[in-house]
Order: structure tokens, then sequence, then C-alpha cells
């Protein structure tokens, strides 16, 4: 896991994924050159109470990050639903509060992808940590996604 006292250099900043989950948020960031990305920590949503934005707002900061690169949980054939709506109304507060920028990746398989890469690694088992594992690791795809599409557009 990177430091947080990582010098950035050059005024590059970093960029951090998050994959909202109804019960569960996975946060990753990325390295200063924005280049690769790194599962952080999952965040755990209490049932009923509001998603923990100023807990997130606050990891953001403490690694100065200047855009978020949010999972858009998208259906099987593309189309938006609710959750995706409510998801870009957390994403909108959140970049809002934090006066940053914010993108949306299509999400869908990152959580069966993470899953997998654990499982390949050899990681051991373990039924909440892996779940935390998996979020914060699809937080990665959907960051990774977002670096190297930004990356090939140059």
């Amino acid at each position: 896991m990177p430091s947080r006292s990582s010098e950035l250099r050059d005024g590059a900043v970093r960029a951090m994924g998050i994959d909202f989950g109804r019960r569960r948020i996975g946060l990753a960031v990325s390295d200063p050159t924005r280049t690769i990305a790194t599962p952080l920590e999952t965040v755990v949503r209490r049932a009923g109470k509001r998603p923990p934005l100023a807990r997130i707002e606050r990891t953001a900061r403490e690694w100065e990050v200047d855009h978020l690169v949010v999972g858009l949980p998208l259906d099987l054939s593309g189309e938006e639903g609710e959750w995706c709506a409510e998801v870009r109304e957390m994403a909108g507060r959140l970049a809002r509060s934090m006066q940053v920028g914010v993108s949306f990746v299509d999400e869908r398989f990152t959580s069966v992808m993470a899953e997998r890469a654990l499982r390949d690694a050899g990681l051991p088992r373990g039924r909440r940590r892996e779940k935390e594992r998996v979020d914060a690791g699809a937080a990665q795809l959907i960051l990774q996604r977002w670096l190297d599409a930004e990356r090939r557009a140059g």
C-alpha cells in the first residue's frame, strides 16, 4: 500500500477510485503520476444511515486527491437504473463538497474480476475480510480503467 507521505512530483496529483455499494464502499488511489491504481480500504455502510461521504472526503484529502473516478453500476444491457441515479447523486455531492472533478466508469464485472484476482493470488480466505478486499480491488480496477483510458487519450 502506498504511503500518505509520498511526495508529489511536479504538481502531480492523485485520483481516487470509488466503488459505491449498498453495504460497502471500496476505495483506491492512484500514484502521483496517475499511472497505477492501488486499493486502499473498504468503508462499511451502516444500514439505514446516510452514506459516509465525510469519511471518504477525509481519506481523499489525506491522499491529496483532485479527481474522483466512480464506478457506475449499469445493468447487464448497459442501461442505468435507480442505483445508478443514487451513485451519481452521492458522487456529485462528494465532488461538490471537495471542489474536484468526477468521472464515471462502467463497473460491470469489476467485483467478479477482483474476486478472481484475489483467489488467483492465493490470499487466505475469510468471508468478511475477503469481501472488503474485493470491494477495494473493484475500486482499483475502476480507477485503473480510467487511468489507462486517460493515458491513451493523451
